[in-house]
């Protein structure tokens, strides 16, 4: 592979420990404004989710298994949308870096437009097979009755939800778009009052509090609809009242172009990172129905899990999210030792924060799913399943962090095999083979996926130390 004299200079440049692991001033206070923001926004986004998740609980063990169902069906379409539009996102972080506002909005246009179709081919699929879809998830030994039930819970839960997707996804686009250029607060305050918004109508309308109608999980569906309308409206009011401060969306309608010399390069990072996002979601949808085939109570406890742990995970996913948002801006920048440089001080940053909340987690396990409405046995398995998560909580980081990283010089291919990949071939596998072919436990189980990890920390930690992702892809 043939590469230029300054990336060939970037790439041998060493380091010492220090600048390794410790950053100057300048770089903590550009990290701090980046990261915070995404920080509060999602962990109170994931605390609204958990009180949400509490709340439609309280209805019984069938309605929050059925939400569980649907929203992991949902999973697959966020993910789908977030792939689709980080190829687009990754140019507009390198020419923000550049100082291209013109780049930035054609990077934003075509976020709007592939969000947009998904959205369609997604409600069509769902109309049509979601019933096949929900039953999927049922364990062949839940009687007829609750199976049913089950069903009828999702299908009223999912055809209300499937009306919020539309300004889901333009919301998706632009507070990617301004958290790649650096404006991660007006996307905080809109998810928080959407979050507040949420809370106060899934209160109302889940238990029919105040004279409204008692509607279960049809009003925690409606409760998320209005929020994620108003959240976008949000987002529109702020940036109109203030086109100084993003002065990439001047201009951003009218003409709407997207010039065809960037179609291309656009797509040939996005189809790596959309089909990386849609195999990776599938599998953890997979994921679950493996281990479903060991009873209904497992989706529930699984549940109950990933809705506290997606908390204290928060700092880790939003630093890695952080990571090819400063590290690309640097190589787009042709700052490429100093994207060496911030790389290797994220993935110290990461690490360290794991220490803390896998600590917090580990302790907060047996507490948090007691306010769940449910059995004990399925408390129990939910803080188990929680403690595996706050110990493997570090390797998690790396490989996010990771990712991230070679992500942000434009290895969309390679992320692809990195994770997705990974997913089908190692921890689907194992997950099949163990949940079909033995009689292990479940938390056995569990707890061998998630160690599996280890080796995609492996894999990619030698990709890094190789340089491969030091490029910059906007020299056009």
């Amino acid at each position: 592979m043939n590469i230029s004299q300054d990336v060939k200079e970037a790439i041998e440049y060493k380091f010492t420990l220090r600048e390794c692991l410790l950053g100057d001033r300048a770089f903590y206070r550009k990290v701090v404004m980046v990261v915070l923001p995404m920080i509060v926004q999602n962990t109170l986004t994931n605390i609204v989710s958990l009180l949400d998740n509490v709340m439609v609980g309280q209805t019984g063990t069938l309605q929050m298994s059925a939400v569980a169902i649907v929203n992991q069906l949902f999973f697959v379409y966020l993910l789908c949308v977030v792939g689709a539009i980080a190829g687009s996102g990754i140019y507009g972080t390198q020419f923000y870096g550049k100082g291209d506002m013109e780049g930035v909005r054609i990077t934003l246009r075509f976020k709007f437009v592939v969000g947009l179709i998904l959205t369609v081919i997604c409600i069509g699929i769902l109309l049509l097979f979601g019933r096949d879809l929900i039953g999927f998830y049922i364990a062949k030994d839940t009687s007829a009755k609750d199976a049913a039930d089950t069903v009828n819970y999702a299908l009223s839960y999912m055809r209300i939800m499937l009306i919020g997707l539309f300004p889901f996804s333009l919301t998706l686009g632009f507070a990617g778009t301004m958290r790649e250029t650096g404006q991660t607060v007006l996307p905080m305050k809109a998810s928080m009052t959407a979050m507040l918004i949420n809370f106060i109508f899934n209160y109302l309308l889940i238990f029919g509090n105040f004279g409204f109608p008692k509607l279960g999980v049809q009003g925690a569906a409606i409760a998320t609809v209005i929020s994620r309308f108003c959240e976008l409206s949000i987002i529109i009011l702020g940036t109109c009242r203030k086109t100084d401060k993003y002065p990439f969306l001047k201009g951003l309608l009218s003409p709407f172009v997207i010039p065809k010399k960037l179609v291309w390069p656009i797509l040939s990072k996005t189809l790596p990172l959309f089909l990386n996002e849609t195999l990776w979601s599938l599998a953890q949808a997979v994921l679950l129905q493996c281990y479903s085939v060991r009873g209904i109570s497992v989706i529930a406890a699984i549940n109950i899990s990933n809705t506290v742990s997606q908390i204290f995970n928060e700092v880790f996913l939003s630093i890695g999210f952080s990571t090819s948002i400063v590290v690309g801006q640097e190589l787009g920048a042709n700052r490429l030792v100093n994207a060496r440089r911030s790389a290797y001080r994220m993935i110290t940053l990461s690490l360290t924060s794991t220490l803390i909340m896998g600590t917090l987690l580990y302790l907060f396990a047996p507490v948090i799913p007691k306010i769940y409405n449910t059995g004990q046995d399925i408390r129990q398995l939910a803080t188990s399943f929680i403690r595996v998560v706050s110990l493997v909580m570090p390797i998690n980081a790396l490989a996010n962090i990771l990712y991230f990283i070679i992500r942000s010089g434009g290895r969309t291919f390679i992320t692809f095999l990195f994770d997705s990949c990974f997913s089908w071939c190692v921890s689907v596998l194992a997950a099949f083979l163990l949940t079909r072919f033995t009689a292990l436990p479940i938390l056995p189980i569990f707890i061998t996926v998630c160690t599996l990890d280890i080796l995609k920390c492996i894999i990619g930690s030698i990709m890094m130390q190789k340089g491969i992702w030091v490029r910059n892809i906007v020299n056009i």
